[in-house]
């Protein structure tokens, strides 16, 4: 157990795959249990666990690479090191620049990157716009069930016949809160004992009321936990069918009402309003759920306040991914070897994640997250506690939920009318029975179409 959080905390580590050796010699290939095996043909034989990963240093060629984030030019030096004959061109511009462009040029047939960061695979998974890893000269398949379920398929075409992209980060959910704050509420203030007694909806009650008496507040929005648990299940299922209306939501939206009459809330953003920052550096939230990135963000925001902060599981039983990114590979590529060389190996090199972590990115490999020096890894703004080790207790509860590309649209018709039940107090049986049948209502022409597109994928 882990009573400070600066010891071991539960949970099992699975996938140990060893370290991951690149270097900058010529000739070298490197397999995933870090042993060099040069047979002169390019070709490593080393494996693990059945799954080989060769670098090859024969590849060798020009590729262009699309991303938001400058921290890659530091990651293509080390790629470098290694590959020295792949010359990486990297353009980086906005996030919303870079997935209109990219989708411009691949529905266009030119202009598109060899590879590409992205955050969202489905606006491109029509058949033909992106390589399926799964399949020759890539074969990615092999790498399942060395990651969790959620990740693996996230990444996956929308019939989950095609592998788009291989994972690469993966942000749980988790509950950012001040020990002080509520330590002085009488509430539970150790990660493991907050964690637990939040899991009960009436203890959640109880902080809210408690520390709502002393003109602090508990979550930034009053809907949080109805919405967090929507997350974990997404809006539809493999077969379309509309996953927001169940017990669970009708109960967890039955208790945010209870929530927001406890005031529970400013309803503000404490990262990207101005007025929630302010209620943020004067003290007066004492916690919020967030993705595991955002730890960096709030020591953006409040740097005054480092080591007043710390991490716990996200209350009610939820666990969820929020946000993530990957690599694709268009179909227009003219080098697929080397473009596939530099995919796997800013996917999954170690060299690459310590940098990567640097940043506060999570990795989705359990051959990365079993090594010492990620374990170790402590955040001092968090009270100097092992934060990645905690982290990755949660990845594989994180349930598989699907993405599809009706997901943005269904969300206005989900939290308007989420909103107008709070308000008025409306059943809740009866809200969400309603943002179904409407749901179904605006989008099922479009979703009826999109099936029998899919029927001859």
């Amino acid at each position: 157990m882990y009573k400070t959080m600066k010891k071991s905390f539960v949970g099992v580590l699975l996938f140990l795959f060893a370290t991951i050796l690149v270097s900058g010699c010529s000739n070298k290939e490197s397999s995933l249990n870090g042993n060099s095996n040069d047979n002169g043909s390019g070709n490593s034989n080393g494996n693990e666990d059945g799954i080989t990963y060769t670098i090859d240093t024969n590849v060798e060629g020009e590729i262009n690479f699309w991303s938001w984030d400058t921290m890659f030019e530091d990651v293509i030096v080390e790629f470098n090191k290694v590959y020295p004959n792949v010359k990486v061109n990297l353009t980086v511009m906005d996030i919303g620049e870079l997935h209109d462009k990219l989708q411009t040029t691949i529905n266009s047939g030119s202009g598109a990157p060899d590879v590409s960061h992205v955050d969202n695979v489905i606006r491109y998974g029509e058949p033909g716009l992106l390589e399926d890893l799964s399949q020759p000269p890539y074969n990615a398949e092999r790498y399942a069930g060395t990651t969790s379920d959620y990740i693996w398929e996230r990444w996956k075409s929308l019939d989950g016949k095609r592998l788009l992209a291989v994972p690469w980060d993966i942000t749980p959910g988790v509950f950012y809160y001040r020990p002080d704050l509520y330590e002085q509420a009488g509430l539970p203030s150790d990660p493991e004992e907050l964690g637990e007694f939040l899991q009960d909806k009436d203890n959640v009650l109880t902080a809210g009321q408690t520390l709502a008496a002393n003109d602090i507040y508990m979550f930034e929005f009053r809907d949080t936990p109805a919405v967090q648990y929507g997350d974990a299940i997404g809006y539809f299922d493999k077969d379309f069918n509309y996953t927001r209306n169940d017990e669970r939501m009708i109960e967890l939206l039955d208790f945010v009402k209870q929530g927001s009459q406890i005031g529970w809330a400013p309803q503000k953003s404490v990262i990207f309003d101005d007025e929630g920052v302010q209620l943020l550096k004067q003290g007066r939230v004492a916690s919020f759920p967030a993705g595991t990135q955002f730890a960096r963000a709030i020591a953006d925001v409040v740097p005054e306040q480092s080591g007043k902060w710390s991490v716990t599981r996200m209350p009610l039983d939820t666990y969820v991914g929020l946000s993530g990114s990957t690599f694709v590979i268009p179909s227009q590529t003219t080098n697929k070897e080397a473009s596939w060389a530099f995919t796997e190996w800013i996917s999954r090199s170690e060299e690459a994640w310590k940098i990567y972590v640097e940043k506060g990115i999570q990795p989705a490999w359990g051959h990365i997250t079993s090594l010492p020096w990620y374990q170790e890894m402590t955040n001092e703004f968090l009270g100097g506690i092992q934060a990645f080790k905690f982290y990755d207790t949660l990845t594989y509860e994180i349930p598989v939920r699907r993405f599809t590309p009706f997901d943005g649209a269904a969300w206005p018709l989900y939290i308007d009318k989420v909103n107008e039940a709070i308000d008025n107090n409306i059943d809740s049986r009866t809200i969400l029975s309603q943002i179904e049948d409407n749901t179904l209502k605006q989008l099922g022409p479009d979703i009826e179409k999109l099936k029998e597109e899919m029927a001859n994928w």
